[in-house]
């Protein structure tokens, strides 16, 4: 019985360590037809589905997002009963039957055989008609319709803004099934979970409409609206209807969007990928969007240089949606704004080019991951803009400070839950929010604090070519950490991810000792951490110093001159106290993490001051 409990365990572990040797892939090919006078939309899907995994499957399932925009719905009941509901989402439970949305499958076979299948809610079970065994394919077809809901959260009809449809989730898209099966989570608003593969979309609605989506335009010569090659006269059609056709590699998703005022622009980058923006030009609109290509371009630049380079040749910055909204090789943005507003969130959503449509993550289960990193490539970009001159005026953006502070809300009200906790099971908004968005940026913006700022620049980069168009999980970004700064992380991992521990340190004493002066430091937090000190003289000189953590098993790559490395201070320990060569007449004062990218939840006692005259 001991032998067979410890095989299992030895085969667990295996599968466990081996979970990134394989994923799924899809391939798509999509023909759907739009009414926009009913807003109802027919459409046919070809998928092939590639078994990469070593498992034998003999059920699917499917996302049916836009069943989520109906009274009664999980959606509606879960914003019913939350702490802090969504007031956009409020809106469900009155809806009309010609303002909800819907999307039903009318059939679906498996090479060629008839399938049954079962809807539950956003989610479609299938039952195979025949196992798909290791490394095959399987060849799906399916005839579906749906109804396009009222703008209400991403996906829409007549935003707020008078944009026509925001196509986001609209068709039947295949769960994904990785190393701990199917994720086939029921659709509350949150985040999203996809297989990478090819997207071949045909979009047929009424000509006076155009179109911007995911993917590469295949007949933007017949189609005209700014798509067609420099010189190319577009042919009239007498047709009532065009046909789009999109095609897009690599991706994991496919959105798209119409509307007849669109303005289309394009902007060609020296290396030759091209931005396309999708706008109603009005007086709210025409100066910001007009001068938004030229600073896209400057910070492009910079989130190539120091996260990865973005491996398409487009993207697309469509007004629409009802905030802003990622997507592969698009956004759908709000778009009557203020400059600063515009570009703000812009970056934030072609940021997500890095994190969510090239790595992507499960989101639902490490929506920290996407949100907290694109926090923080957004704060370092928007710095950048302004340190380049393209911006002006003061904007919360420029530092890490607003991350912080919301981080420190949540604990401060008592409402924190772990960030490894699944994205549909947060308790309230405002925990998933602070956790997700503040509290996964804080994570990377306090590992660079703890090693150092080139290593931190080295580990990004690092992790986007290793883990471009895959999978990743915390542990794969933490091991490439401790590769490149040369330190033991798991412990700020597990810390700060799995549990809601807090960091606080303190200055208790400091007193002279003869021609020295004795320091005490005290952790009342439970998380420790490795210390930065700075100790100021009353002539204005500093004295830097730096505790490391046991933990850790070793030092930071230290990017401050003349800094004295210190005895690491040992975990268990909740004092610790060192001898500063200053006479204790001498000094000004002695601070805790100078830099501020500690997540001291109390820094009142990071400071101590001394006010005692020079000999």
């Amino acid at each position: 019985m001991l032998k067979c409990s410890l095989a299992f365990v030895v085969i667990c572990f295996t599968l466990r360590v081996s979970a990134h040797d394989w994923q799924q892939r899809v391939e798509y090919q999509m023909e759907v037809d739009l009414n926009v006078h009913t807003h109802r939309f027919s459409g046919s899907q070809q998928l092939v589905y590639f078994n990469n995994s070593p498992d034998t499957i003999t059920e699917l399932f499917y996302h049916l997002y836009f069943n989520a925009f109906q009274p009664g719905s999980a959606m509606d009941i879960w914003n019913r009963h939350a702490r802090d509901p969504d007031m956009r989402i409020e809106q469900i439970e009155h809806l009309q039957p010609e303002e909800q949305g819907f999307l039903n499958v009318k059939s679906l076979t498996q090479n060629g055989r008839s399938l049954s299948f079962d809807e539950n809610g956003t989610i479609l079970y299938v039952a195979l008609a025949e196992p798909l065994h290791p490394g095959k394919t399987a060849s799906l077809e399916m005839e579906f319709t749906g109804q396009v809901p009222i703008q209400i959260r991403r996906s829409g009809r007549d935003n707020a803004e008078g944009i026509s449809y925001s196509m986001s989730q609209w068709y039947p898209k295949l769960c994904v099934y990785d190393a701990d099966g199917w994720h086939p989570d029921q659709y509350l608003g949150r985040e999203f979970y996809g297989d990478f593969g090819d997207f071949d979309v045909k979009i047929s609605i009424d000509k006076r409409f155009i179109v911007a989506a995911t993917g590469y335009l295949q007949n933007g010569n017949s189609i005209g609206y700014g798509y067609q090659d420099m010189g190319v006269v577009v042919p009239e059609l007498s047709t009532e209807k065009l046909i789009w056709h999109f095609h897009a590699t690599n991706v994991h998703d496919f959105v798209w969007a119409a509307d007849p005022e669109y303005t289309h622009t394009h902007y060609t980058r020296e290396d030759g990928i091209v931005f396309h923006y999708f706008y109603q030009n009005n007086t709210q609109t025409e100066e910001s969007w007009t001068q938004l290509p030229a600073i896209m371009d400057h910070a492009f630049d910079f989130l190539n240089e120091h996260f990865g380079r973005y491996p398409y040749q487009s993207f697309s910055f469509i007004q629409g949606g009802d905030q802003g909204m990622e997507y592969p090789m698009a956004t759908l943005i709000t778009g009557n704004r203020s400059l600063l507003s515009l570009v703000g969130v812009s970056i934030h959503e072609l940021a997500h080019s890095w994190y969510y449509g090239v790595i992507g993550t499960d989101e639902l289960r490490y929506a920290w991951m996407d949100e907290g990193f694109v926090n923080y490539a957004t704060v370092l970009t928007m710095k950048e803009l302004y340190n380049a001159g393209l911006l002006k005026g003061e904007h919360t953006e420029r530092n890490f400070e607003s991350d912080y502070k919301n981080y420190s809300a949540i604990v401060r009200l008592g409402i924190e839950e772990p960030m490894s906790t699944h994205a549909n099971h947060f308790s309230s908004n405002t925990a998933y929010f602070g956790a997700t968005y503040a509290k996964g940026c804080v994570f990377l913006a306090q590992l660079e604090y703890i090693i150092g700022t080139k290593a931190i620049r080295n580990t990004l980069l690092h992790y986007f070519n290793a883990w471009k168009f895959k999978h990743p999980r915390p542990e794969d970004f933490i091991r490439i950490a401790e590769e490149e700064s040369g330190l033991v992380l798991n412990w700020y991992l597990d810390y700060w991810i799995s549990s809601t521990k807090t960091i606080d340190y303190g200055i208790e004493n400091v007193y002279a000792d003869g021609v020295t002066s004795i320091v005490t430091l005290r952790r009342t937090g439970e998380i420790s951490m490795p210390l930065e000190l700075r100790a100021r003289t009353k002539r204005g000189t500093d004295f830097l110093l730096y505790i490391p953590l046991d933990q850790a098993q070793g030092n930071k790559q230290f990017e401050m001159q003349d800094c004295a490395i210190l005895e690491a201070w040992k975990t268990p320990n909740l004092v610790y106290s060192f001898d500063l060569p200053v006479k204790f007449s001498q000094l000004a004062s002695i601070e805790i993490d100078p830099s501020g990218r500690m997540a001291d939840i109390n820094r009142a006692d990071n400071s101590f001051l001394i006010y005692a005259e020079e000999d």
